[in-house]
């Protein structure tokens, strides 16, 4: 009876694992995962070109100045006929050059809305209506050190000395101001503040200034530079009051020094006096 249940489980269990089998062998393939599509790549993002822009608003007549402009980055289609490419080649150039037009910040500069220093008619493009330019030789003292950068406003002092016959020791020496309130419009060949490392120089003194003025202005600079020595002053950015020229009175040798003018008053004043052709002294004490 135990053998017969065994035989009978057996066969079960081969019948069990036969159908298992024909089932694996029988059965359909299952259908492949479907794959998934393949993203199309971004296309490729054009290149950019840099251009020179201005950086704030630019009055037509500005002497350019490093700060003044800036770069922006342009699609190749957008960049304007004329533009200017950055660089230390082109910032060489613009430095110093003068704007023709007005321009709104981030608008491109163009090569013909400068006028460079060394373009024909450049300094009169810098001047101001009905003005005239006139330079002035200087040195370390006279040019207030090399400190003396074009938009500054200065006085101009002159110093002469008179002939011993044609004044007293006290008053042979004389300095008064000829022009005030001029600007500067150029040191040497510089036509704008802040040079580049390469201009600053160290040691490097400046030999000519040219001033901005009228023509009657340019007359007394032109006699005053054959009478004597020419000194420039720089004046404050705040300067309230403007004297005109001659509004003081001219200072002789006694009044910056006490010990000429007691001298002066020690020797009395002296008059000459002509009889014929007999000139006499006379000392008054």
């Amino acid at each position: 009876m135990y053998l017969r249940l065994l035989l009978i489980a057996s066969l079960l269990l081969s019948a069990v694992g036969l159908g298992a089998v024909a089932w694996q062998v029988l059965a359909p393939d299952s259908a492949p995962a479907p794959q998934q599509a393949a993203t199309p790549a971004p296309p490729p993002t054009p290149a950019r070109v840099s251009i020179v822009v201005a950086a704030r608003p630019l009055l037509p007549g500005t002497l350019l100045k490093d700060e003044d402009f800036a770069t922006r980055e342009v699609p190749p289609d957008q960049v304007p006929d004329g533009a200017i490419a950055p660089g230390e080649e082109s910032r060489i150039e613009l430095r110093g050059a003068l704007l023709r037009r007005y321009l709104e910040p981030e608008v491109p500069l163009h090569r013909d809305d400068v006028l460079r220093p060394r373009d024909r008619g450049f300094l009169a493009a810098v001047l101001r209506p009905g003005s005239r330019a006139i330079s002035v030789g200087v040195d370390v003292v006279t040019g207030a050190a090399g400190l003396i950068w074009p938009g500054d406003q200065v006085d101009l002092i002159l110093t002469q000395e008179l002939a011993a016959s044609d004044a007293p020791l006290a008053r042979r020496v004389i300095g008064e101001t000829v022009l005030v309130d001029v600007r500067v419009i150029a040191v040497d060949q510089q036509f704008t503040r802040g040079a580049s490392a390469a201009e600053a120089t160290v040691g490097r003194i400046a030999r000519t200034v040219t001033l901005e003025v009228s023509g009657e202005q340019a007359e007394r600079v032109a006699v005053a530079s054959r009478l004597g020595r020419i000194a420039l002053t720089v004046r404050s950015i705040e300067q309230p009051v403007v004297q005109a020229a001659g509004a003081t009175p001219p200072v002789f040798g006694a009044d910056v020094s006490p010990a000429l003018a007691r001298s002066a008053i020690s020797q009395g004043a002296r008059m000459q006096v002509f009889q014929g052709d007999e000139k006499t002294e006379v000392v008054f004490r």
